[in-house]
């Protein structure tokens, strides 16, 4: 009887073991999308006037978003768009490309969105 209920609750724990399904790394990252500029051979102070804080005002008007941060650098701009849990990232991205040419920037520069990698 004891060999018996060894053998049922191995196979039990065998059949368990195979169909649990198993995220070896779960994602456990906010929902980000960040948009990358360049403005090159400007200084940060530049950089943040005329791309950095336009952008990222207009940014605060996403529909989502829990925090914008804008930094800027030697002529690029980094500006990150984090968003609420349970946020879909192709939604917000598409929310993201139709809210970052509303400022239209003094020069025309080439904004991008970084791919997610995590």
């Amino acid at each position: 009887m004891v060999i018996l209920t060894t053998l049922f609750v191995a196979a039990g724990g065998i059949y368990a073991m195979l169909e649990t399904p198993l995220d070896a790394i779960p994602d456990l990252s906010d929902v980000q999308v960040i948009v990358y500029t360049e403005y090159p051979g400007q200084a940060p102070r530049v950089v943040e006037d005329q791309i950095t804080y336009p952008l990222t005002t207009a940014m605060l008007s996403v529909p989502y978003s829990k925090a914008v941060r804008g930094y800027s650098f030697f002529g690029i701009s980094f500006v990150y768009i984090i968003f609420e849990d349970g946020t879909d990232l192709y939604w917000a991205r598409s929310r993201v490309l139709e809210c970052k040419d509303s400022p239209p920037p003094k020069k025309s520069l080439e904004t991008s969105l970084i791919l997610k990698t995590t």
